[in-house]
């Protein structure tokens, strides 16, 4: 999940559909988030020495990670967002509408900047990688 606190957020699915929102919590371990103003439910409290008068407390409740999508932060549109290591080996997580930078996942590492070449289709020496035995033609 690439979701972090105080990520803008847009409701999918559910009562709140459309609704906008930050992220005040991150529950990993449940792949939820609580989003500010969006699932809220009513606490009833009984009157006691704390809180003398009682009363109903509006709290928001999590929600699943996979019904919240971020905000593009230069068309402001949800976007799903991709990963990819730029030339110096930096891993960077970027919005797939607009190609913008969302955030820098780690940094410059050298592992980083020959996985970039691999996936490009190339060895560290510039060389096209050899064809694979299994994809040779059979004999018929």
């Amino acid at each position: 999940m690439y979701i972090r606190k105080d990520d803008t957020v847009v409701v999918l699915t559910g009562d709140d559909k459309g609704t906008r929102g930050k992220v005040l919590r991150v529950l990993r371990s449940k792949n939820q988030l609580v989003v500010e103003g969006v699932n809220r439910v009513y606490r009833h409290l009984k009157p006691s020495k704390r809180n003398p008068q009682g009363g109903r407390l509006s709290k928001e409740m999590p929600v699943d990670a996979s019904n919240v999508q971020l905000i593009d932060p230069v068309k402001g549109v949800p976007t799903r967002v991709g990963i990819r290591f730029k030339d110096d080996g930096t891993k960077e997580l970027f919005a797939k509408k607009s190609g913008t930078t969302l955030r820098v996942l780690a940094k410059p590492t050298p592992m980083y900047a020959m996985k970039r070449l691999v996936v490009a289709g190339l060895s560290a020496a510039g060389h096209s990688e050899p064809p694979r035995p299994d994809s040779a033609a059979q004999p018929g």
